[in-house]
């Protein structure tokens, strides 16, 4: 028999499994092995320029230090393996784009997530409990919280890995004051392999589930604001916005699927056309892009971007686009071009750009021309 906390807890999980949610409790208390890890890898400052990670630490580490009411932690995952839609026709479709961002962010977690959390959070205030969501990008330590929970292991890859699901799950969190018991820890199912190791092709995974974010093409793409270093573009490859090395050779990683009804993934997001970046005005760009990452990320950081894939071909086809890359009102996008130009052959673009205005898009010409 349950009691009727135990029995509240029941009920809240098993609506939110009726949803298509994985669903699983975890304390709201990490264990102190957690937090010590998260405390070092700041201490060596692996967060590289996501400063958010370093603020608040013990908000993210001890919830209840803000919340004091909290108890537990219902953690919540739905997967994002969606199928590849393929790339509509024409245009420059060469850059890669993380399988996470292949969904309008905002019409994805406000459409299909976020109403079944404020359903949730209702049974449990009819059920006498307290609750607050938050959904991936909150103060949090969701991995460690699905671990915790038993929904899977932190493979070596950094990754919550489920073993039907792979690592390709959107997870969020209810925080609720009802007490439950720690799940048995998922073993540890790697084992030998070293495949995530191996493939990343910028050696930011240090073995021991975490990853150096310095390193991480992720990083670098998706949340890095300045001008991305040149002696990183060989590592960045094609890889346009995120990146999923680590996870497509997993082999935990499981065949691709849909997740609720009448949601597809946009093969405009899946594979972009690269000049959208180099020639929409921003008010053009802002709309075909909307709620999307590439929006929250900005025209100049996705020219940015596409110019480092088109400078990584080494083709000169390519240097017309990266010529409207020169031209660009953004410094930052300029500067870019400026190396993306030398490397597929157009020095005399780049011996322009000695003359810009910017001291940025000087020294960054004359650095990749002396380089050259």
């Amino acid at each position: 028999m349950f009691g009727p906390v135990e029995s509240a807890a029941v009920t809240l999980q098993q609506d939110a499994e009726a949803r298509g949610f994985l669903a699983a409790w975890a304390p709201v208390d990490l264990p102190p092995s957690v937090v010590d890890r998260y405390r070092a890898w700041i201490a060596d400052r692996r967060q590289a320029g996501m400063g958010q990670l370093a603020r608040n630490v013990e908000v993210r580490l001890a919830p209840r230090s803000r919340l004091a009411w909290a108890r537990s932690v219902l953690v919540l995952a739905a997967p994002h393996r969606f199928p590849d839609p393929g790339p509509p026709p024409g245009g420059v479709r060469i850059g890669r784009v993380g399988r996470i961002f292949w969904m309008r962010e905002q019409d994805y977690i406000q459409r299909r997530v976020q109403p079944h959390l404020d359903e949730l959070k209702e049974i449990c205030h009819r059920l006498g409990g307290r609750c607050r969501d938050y959904v991936e990008q909150g103060p949090l330590s969701f991995r460690s919280y699905g671990a915790g929970a038993g929904l899977g292991w932190i493979g070596r890859n950094g990754m919550l890995l489920h073993p039907e699901w792979g690592s390709y799950m959107t997870l969020a969190v209810l925080l609720t004051d009802f007490e439950v018991e720690a799940a048995p820890e998922h073993p540890f199912r790697c084992g030998r392999c070293r495949r995530c190791l191996d493939r990343c092709p910028t050696g930011a995974l240090l073995g021991d589930g975490t990853l150096d974010a310095n390193r991480c093409i992720s990083y670098w793409t998706t949340q890095h604001l300045d001008l991305i270093p040149p002696e990183v573009w060989d590592g960045l490859g094609s890889w346009l916005f995120g990146c999923d090395e680590c996870q497509e050779v997993c082999p935990w990683t499981p065949e691709a699927e849909r997740f609720w009804e009448g949601y597809e993934p946009e093969p405009e997001l899946a594979h972009p056309d690269l000049s959208d970046f180099l020639t929409l005005p921003i008010h053009m760009f802002a709309q075909k892009y909307a709620q999307s990452a590439f929006e929250r990320a900005g025209r100049p950081r996705m020219a940015r971007n596409a110019l480092i894939v088109l400078g990584n071909t080494r083709d000169s086809a390519y240097l017309p686009l990266i010529r409207m890359g020169c031209e660009d009102p953004s410094p930052l996008v300029r500067a870019t071009a400026s190396w993306a130009a030398v490397r597929v052959g157009g020095r005399q673009e780049a011996e322009r750009l000695l003359r810009d205005p910017e001291p940025l898009v000087c020294n960054e010409a004359r650095r990749a021309l002396e380089f050259s």
